[in-house]
């Protein structure tokens, strides 16, 4: 577990932007905050070296996304009817918690009711915290007294990530996605096309225009013909099916990892 600070009051710091990849640690950290102002309101011990919290009227929060079938609505009208809740009901004593709000409609629709959502929360004054992926809201910082942003630490190595799990000062313009999909296992011709048309999308809005469908370079497909002979299993495959690892020593696996390694190589 890694520890972090929270810092929020009606001072300097009431409204917190939180940027960074998917999977890092973003919705771990507002609940943990709002878990622990919960069992301070009922005087309970929590898990903090220490902690400040003064006395709040509700907790809110707009976290997870799921639809409602029973009542038919979509995950955005249950996503916008929780945040419309938090917004009628909440008080300059609440503190609300809002996780990826408009993301689950157009980009720019999405984008623009989160920007008013931060906006009116700054105005309304409860103590809040607001995880994005909308990087265009670490701006607020420069145009509201008590915004502050704040990011998910990421170390790259390469095309690798590695989640450090520490809030640190200030925003982020990256969201590591398509890093963060090959960690779950995309295949890598999925991986790779994305990344080409990443490559695509990002100098088109370096150019400020809009994306030109026609100039999107095709897929090349990797498809044998019909008539193609089936390629040949690696011998060692089998060999490596058929073994009974339970069963072996760990100087025997050695040995037949050696031997299966030559096997591959065709040595």
């Amino acid at each position: 577990f890694v520890p972090n600070d929270c810092v929020l009051n009606t001072d300097s710091q009431q409204e917190i932007i939180i940027t960074g990849p998917n999977a890092s640690g973003k919705s771990t950290f507002l609940r943990q905050v709002a878990l622990i102002t919960l069992m301070a309101q009922i005087g309970s011990f929590v898990p903090a070296r220490a902690a400040k919290i003064g006395l709040v009227d509700r907790i809110f929060t707009r976290v997870g996304a799921q639809d409602d079938l029973a009542t038919g609505q979509s995950t955005f009208t249950v996503e916008m009817n929780e945040t419309a809740n938090i917004l009628n009901n909440a008080t300059p004593r609440s503190l609300v918690i809002l996780d990826e709000v408009g993301r689950g409609t157009s980009t720019y629709d999405g984008l623009s009711i989160a920007w008013a959502v931060a906006e009116y929360l700054h105005e309304l004054g409860p103590k809040t915290l607001f995880a994005t992926h909308y990087h265009h809201l670490n701006e607020l910082e420069e145009r509201l007294p008590r915004v502050k942003n704040y990011r998910i630490a990421v170390k790259e190595d390469g095309d690798h990530i590695i989640f450090l799990r520490r809030i640190i000062r200030g925003g982020t313009d990256r969201s590591f996605g398509i890093q963060v999909a090959r960690l779950a296992g995309l295949p890598n011709p999925v991986i790779k096309r994305a990344r080409e048309l990443l490559e695509t999308f990002s100098q088109e809005k370096l150019r400020g225009q809009s994306v030109d469908v026609a100039q999107i370079p095709a897929a090349r497909v990797n498809q044998g013909g019909l008539f193609d002979e089936p390629v040949p299993e690696n011998p060692a495959l089998e060999e490596l099916r058929a073994l009974e690892i339970h069963e072996m020593t760990p100087v025997q696996a050695m040995i037949k990892l050696e031997q299966l390694q030559k096997l591959a190589l065709g040595a």
